[in-house]
């Protein structure tokens, strides 16, 4: 049997995966409750810009999960302090300024489990880089969320305090340190539309580049356990990938795409999973080995380039912006379900 790359360093990433997506949950229920309680105008403004913020990157932290393509439960440890931050959330102990203080704490620990998987990836894999990159931009936006929130506790403390108003210039010295921040990380890219999801081109864009990644990596290494691992990850990524295109985007552009280019597609993929059950059962170390990777890659690029270019400009020409997000949405819960059901989310998984 082949070992997938679900070693100790990639568990370990896909739980703190899973603790920010639990940390995203309780900051847009924070959020929501704070615009019930807030009586201030600009304070509710700029409440509700991060909620709006905070309700599309779940979307992409959702999206990270499952072209990482390892599901865990999130720490025992952030479960417990989640569940009484959102009770005391809840309740009447401490006053808005306390909560508010509390959530900006949230979003510093939010911050920092972003950046962690960042540099962790670096370490671990060119593929595992290439499964969180879209972190990027929630790294950004969350940064910016801070200095938001430092604007609205300096305003909230002020008032709870000494009963008057802070001074005006609060806003600037915010807006300011978001400028600063956008200009450290130039690479980040923002949220500037109404997108409730990425659509379906960009996620099937993702998941070819993951899989060209670790055809490279497999092709560059000498290690023969590496090589078992590398093939082990693609066996299952492409497994994934197939099977929900055939499930939710297939029958859906077979009626622009056309029978023959659509069904074409589906033999190709029909065609991959023969040839890795065949490597599957020489191995890693027979001589044939890379030789029959390259002709599987040279398949599986061509695939690709005929759906990025052919099928891509269909889905552009026949379905609506919103009608594209919600196949990507289709897609991504078909890949998480087929994920668990293969034994996506256990340690040591074996295809």
């Amino acid at each position: 049997m082949v070992a997938t790359l679900d070693d100790t360093k990639r568990n370990a990433i896909a739980v703190k995966l899973a603790d920010m997506k639990l940390l995203q949950q309780l900051l847009i229920q924070n959020e929501e409750l704070f615009l019930r309680e807030s009586a201030d105008r600009e304070v509710t403004d700029n409440i509700r810009k991060m909620l709006d913020d905070d309700r599309k990157n779940q979307g992409i932290l959702e999206t990270v999960v499952i072209q990482y393509g390892i599901q865990k439960e999130a720490d025992t440890t952030v479960q417990e302090m989640v569940n009484t931050v959102r009770q005391l959330m809840q309740g009447n102990e401490l006053s808005f300024f306390e909560k508010v203080f509390q959530h900006e704490l949230l979003k510093h620990q939010q911050v920092m489990n972003g950046l962690t998987i960042h540099k962790a990836a670096q370490r671990v894999g060119a593929d595992v880089m290439a499964a969180i990159g879209s972190l990027n931009t929630i790294n950004f936006e969350n940064r910016a969320h801070q200095e938001q929130l430092k604007g609205i506790l300096e305003i909230l403390g002020v008032r709870e305090l000494t009963g008057q108003d802070a001074d005006q210039g609060i806003w600037g010295r915010v807006q300011d340190a978001i400028a600063a921040i956008s200009g450290a990380v130039g690479s980040a890219v923002t949220q500037n539309s109404d997108k409730q999801d990425m659509n379906i081109q960009d996620v099937l864009r993702m998941d070819h580049n993951k899989v060209n990644i670790l055809f490279a990596e497999l092709l560059q290494s000498n290690d023969a356990q590496k090589i078992q691992e590398y093939f082990g990850q693609l066996y299952k990524d492409i497994s994934v990938h197939a099977a929900a295109e055939e499930e939710v985007v297939y029958p859906r552009v077979r009626a622009f795409y056309g029978d023959a280019d659509t069904q074409e597609l589906y033999d190709e993929q029909a065609s991959w999973r023969i040839i890795l059950d065949q490597l599957k059962a020489i191995g890693p170390t027979a001589p044939e080995f890379k030789d029959r990777i390259r002709g599987l890659m040279d398949d599986v690029m061509d695939h690709v380039r005929q759906e990025e270019s052919t099928m891509f400009a269909a889905i552009r020409n026949n379905l609506s912006s919103q009608q594209s997000e919600e196949l990507a949405t289709q897609f991504k819960a078909a890949k998480s379900r087929i994920q668990q059901e293969i034994g996506g989310n256990k340690a040591g998984a074996r295809v």
